[in-house]
């Protein structure tokens, strides 16, 4: 148990900024954001003994448990109906046209459907389409044609 658990502390020190980021993606609010971050982890828990790949296999294996993880709570959050509390707190100086560019692509990529959101996050990370792929489930050549089409739509959108 011991080796395992030291095993898992530096899986989680090692790929936090990604599963952040993932999170991220899902929601805005740091509150939730902590809930989903914590959930991913025990889901990576969960699954790290079932896990058989190697190092290289791990990272996108991480991904796919933080994708799903937040893909599922994001539906159950979804059926709910909920009130959500806002708070005059905003994360980007909107006095900096980047940090405006940057909360403004936030916003779209929030309106997207959950498995888009997933392929502009791997995309934006800098994943080649192959591993986007292989990560989600899908062609090469389908993350090539559903990355134009969410463009398209991303520029379409209103704020």
């Amino acid at each position: 148990m011991e080796k395992k658990q030291e095993s898992f502390e530096r899986l989680v020190r090692s790929n936090k900024d990604t599963i952040y980021t993932v999170c991220y993606m899902f929601s805005k609010d740091e509150d939730e954001v902590a809930d989903l971050f914590q959930e991913t982890l025990i889901n990576i828990w969960k699954g790290l003994s079932s896990f058989s790949g190697n190092d290289g296999a791990l990272r996108g294996w991480i991904y796919r448990v933080a994708l799903n993880t937040c893909i599922s709570l994001d539906r159950k959050k979804r059926l709910r109906n909920t009130i959500p509390l806002t708070m005059d707190v905003n994360l980007f100086d909107p006095a900096e046209e980047r940090a405006l560019r940057a909360d403004q692509l936030h916003r779209r990529i929030c309106k997207l459907q959950p498995f888009d959101r997933a392929i502009v996050l791997l995309w934006l990370e800098d994943l080649p389409y192959e591993e986007i792929g292989q990560i989600l489930g899908i062609s090469t050549k389908n993350v090539s044609v559903r990355l134009v089409r969410i463009r398209e739509q991303m520029k379409k959108m209103n704020e």
